[in-house]
């Protein structure tokens, strides 16, 4: 951007970018309604439920959609395995709206044809964590009373000691050993051979009457004491997701005063690098269904890794890439970083964990093409609630962004009173992307669903443009003799150390103050450091009290759930493990 155009921006303010997108007769125009005892501003021309995402991705056909390995499988080809797979669900197996379907694989096709299979049926899919134990997709599939499920040969062989589950549900099992005497079907004697969907007879669907506010999924939390909880999602939450995402980016060309294309524009095909999971609401909320309506490409990673995510960026031509912030640090740290023909990328986009301001400095650096892009949400509000990108990230780059014009976000302070701007509390989010509460966890739902609002358990700020600062999680912030401390502050600091890739701050016991701060850092291949040298950095920015007074600095990754995100609960038991065995 050239120094004349840094002066005339933004061209718009927020207010009135958000009143310029949100008129009437505009794609992103709102209309109140009340769904059972909410009253929410609704997008009015999105889609109405996910089989018309469908319907409306099968005329995107010889395109490709899912690109896995040396497997490529266009729009037209997946739609008719959906269908074939929708048909026989219905007739054979008698899975009817509302019944509840499960999901355990590796991020495959096979995924997003089970998905959609139980979708334009109006069954509510619920995706389970691929990396669980056998006893967690037990869990899973017998809460939520699941009547059919798909697995791969992982999950399969995981749950063949547990032989009493194969009486609970049709299971299904893809890239697996035969398992018919436990009464599991291939799912290619139900749909064929994938090299062969193209020869499936056309894609028609059952009669099935779905409406908005329809159950649609259930995804389970990754709870970290207990069991997760089941987020029973509808359709409308899911498809506001999709709005969500386009209003950011329409709200970033207002801002720099650049055009809006035209609504029936034909625009190219883009393609997008997805290294989440697909039991993670980024994975499918984020990419699997945004991509359907858009007739976009996903190219799919076995796991992730950041050399062969390089390669399939210089083979595939991406355009995008998501994750968390972590991957992104892995990608431009890598050795191979400069070995490969990165010109293609337009898009980095993370999420789902607190992101440095470094780490926007060193996207923008490394990739002159792309401004990043960050989103702020959960499970509980169907991803996308805040986003910022373009010059506002560059300029906020420790703000997850203005909320979607049909979410509310509002900070609560303890004694119950919402703060000022600029004052801390928890993160309060309601909207129609808001989920309906915990599958079977009454109690639960009453206490984190307050009249129509989800307590996030963050704590953040707004400022008086509205951009929310999230500074940290209310559960992960540590208590040293009466004063609160953010990790993620420190956490920003450390990163902008030029010798460490990743960085988790915890509070470790102290007899007289209560808790003190610790941190276990990741170093970046080929550095080092030493925590006399991590202590100097981080007094240079921060207040004593805040300067870790422990390190454990490693090479090895620091240990993550499924989506990506630091087990902080580990990390602080693996640092006092560490500092006990330095005492002893």
């Amino acid at each position: 951007m050239s120094h004349a155009e840094l002066k005339t921006w933004p061209a718009m303010t927020v207010a009135e970018a958000y009143s310029t997108l949100t008129a009437p007769g505009t794609p992103f125009e709102m209309e109140t309604l009340r769904i059972g005892d909410r009253t929410v501003r609704a997008y009015k021309h999105g889609f109405p439920h996910l089989r018309a995402v469908f319907e409306h991705g099968l005329g995107w056909g010889s395109r490709e959609y899912l690109v896995f390995e040396s497997e490529r499988l266009t729009f037209d080809a997946h739609g008719r395995a959906v269908a074939a797979l929708a048909r026989v669900l219905h007739s054979n197996y008698g899975v009817r709206k509302g019944d509840r379907i499960a999901i355990a694989m590796r991020n495959f096709p096979e995924w997003s044809i089970a998905f959609w299979a139980g979708s334009v049926l109006g069954a509510v899919v619920t995706p389970l964590n691929a990396w669980g134990t056998a006893s967690d997709l037990q869990y899973g599939i017998s809460d939520s009373g699941s009547t059919a499920v798909f697995l791969d040969g992982e999950r399969l062989e995981r749950l063949l000691p547990m032989r009493a589950i194969f009486s609970t549900a049709q299971f299904f099992s893809t890239r697996s050993r035969d398992a018919r005497e436990f009464g599991v079907i291939p799912l290619m004697e139900v749909i064929g051979a994938a090299d062969a969907y193209d020869t499936l007879a056309d894609p028609t669907l059952p009669d099935v009457a779905i409406a908005p506010d329809d159950d649609a999924t259930i995804f389970y939390t990754s709870g970290t004491t207990g069991r997760p909880k089941g987020a029973l999602g509808t359709q409308r939450n899911i498809v506001t997701n999709i709005m969500n995402i386009d209003f950011g980016n329409a709200f970033t060309l207002l801002r720099k005063g650049a055009a809006l294309p035209p609504n029936d524009a034909p625009a190219p095909q883009k393609t997008g690098l997805l290294p989440a999971p697909f039991f993670h609401v980024t994975g499918c909320h984020s990419n699997l269904v945004p991509a359907m309506a858009k007739g976009r490409k996903i190219v799919l990673m076995h796991k992730w890794n950041a050399e062969r995510a390089l390669e399939l960026i210089e083979r595939e031509g991406i355009n995008t890439t998501s994750g968390v912030p972590s991957m992104a640090w892995q990608l431009l740290e890598s050795p191979q970083f400069s070995k490969h023909d990165l010109s293609s990328i337009e898009g980095v986009s993370y999420g789902g964990a607190a992101a440095s301001p470094e780490l926007t400095l060193r996207v923008v650096q490394s990739f002159p093409r792309v401004l990043p892009r960050q989103a702020y949400g959960a499970t509980e509000t169907s991803s996308v609630s805040t986003a910022i990108s373009g010059e506002d990230f560059q300029r906020r780059p420790a703000s997850v962004g203005t909320a979607s014009p049909v979410c509310d976000v509002r900070i609560m302070r303890a004694d119950g009173a919402e703060a000022n701007i600029g004052e801390s509390g928890e993160i309060w989010i309601a909207g129609p992307n808001v989920v309906k509460g915990y599958w079977n966890r009454p109690s639960e739902t009453a206490v984190t669903f307050c009249g129509g609002w989800y307590r996030t358990g963050d704590i953040g700020r707004l400022d008086e443009e509205g951009f929310v600062y999230v500074l940290d999680r209310l559960k992960d912030m540590l208590i040293r003799g009466g004063e609160n401390i953010y990790c993620v502050e420190i956490e920003s600091v450390l990163y902008t150390h030029p010798a460490i890739l990743e960085a988790a701050v915890v509070g470790i016991p102290h007899r007289v103050l209560g808790e003190e701060v610790g941190a276990v850092v990741q170093l970046k291949p080929g550095r080092a450091t030493t925590e006399s040298e991590l202590r100097t950095h981080v007094a240079a920015s921060l207040a004593l009290h805040k300067v870790p007074v422990a390190f454990d600095i490693r090479e090895s990754e620091l240990p993550k759930n499924a989506s990506g995100k630091v087990l902080k609960r580990i990390v602080r038991d693996e640092l006092i493990a560490e500092l006990e065995s330095r005492r002893a």
